[in-house]
């Protein structure tokens, strides 16, 4: 209870500080950074939730957030848009976990495979967040420049990571998967495994979707790193 009563507390004051901060200090730089429909402080469409404006499960979803160990910045990032529906952002967390953590595919694959799925849709703020990440779990620098661009795949790709690309791209870009591609990486990752890197692939597609809905720009400071 003591615990609850502190983040209540904390996200008041933040919520409060953040305000002023914004409106008083930089509110010259904001604005000259985004369109007419960004808020200042969530640096999207949507305005910060407001947490007493939510229901019972939407309030323990948010302290439950920060009782993660999460900055107010994760929690206004995707997971802040999201949880203007607190079911769905339940339902695509849980999901997110899962396919990251507990699928068991390898932390290389995983990051390329996001990697794809940003750079298909050309989300800026995907991409930056995720471009260090799989450098920090070995992706090889080539890889990395391959997808970011977009040059063809060489031959003498690991097979894995050739099937990952000819299969991402195939669909991201064609709409369609050839039989050959979906041989190939079934061959390679097995059922169980092809269906997880797939659920990656379309759960970090629907996140760039969402970004680029709500518009959401870097934090203020933080350069892009997707080629214009």
């Amino acid at each position: 209870m003591k615990g609850k009563l502190f983040i209540n507390i904390f996200l008041s004051a933040t919520l409060v500080v953040s305000s002023i901060y914004f409106d008083n200090v930089f509110i010259g730089e904001v604005n000259a950074q985004t369109s007419d429909d960004i808020h200042p402080v969530s640096r999207n469409r949507l305005p910060p939730v407001n947490r007493e404006g939510l229901d019972d499960f939407g309030k323990e979803l948010y302290d439950s957030y920060l009782e993660e160990g999460l900055s107010f910045d994760e929690v206004l990032g995707p997971r802040g848009i999201r949880i203007h529906s607190p079911r769905v952002a339940e339902y695509i967390t849980k999901g997110n976990r899962y396919l990251r953590y507990s699928s068991g595919i390898d932390p290389k694959m995983r990051e390329l495979t996001i990697l794809i799925a940003a750079r298909g849709m050309d989300s800026e703020y995907e991409w930056t967040a995720h471009e260090n990440i799989a450098r920090e779990v070995g992706l090889e620098e080539r890889i990395i420049e391959i997808i970011k661009y977009s040059r063809p795949i060489p031959n003498d790709l690991g097979r894995e990571e050739e099937a990952i690309l000819k299969l991402g791209r195939e669909v991201i870009q064609n709409h369609k998967v050839t039989p050959d591609t979906y041989a190939q990486a079934l061959n390679i990752f097995g059922r169980k495994q092809l269906v997880d890197i797939v659920s990656l692939l379309a759960h970090y597609t629907a996140t760039a979707i969402v970004l680029i809905t709500f518009d959401q720009r870097l934090p203020i400071g933080e350069d892009s790193l997707l080629p214009e």
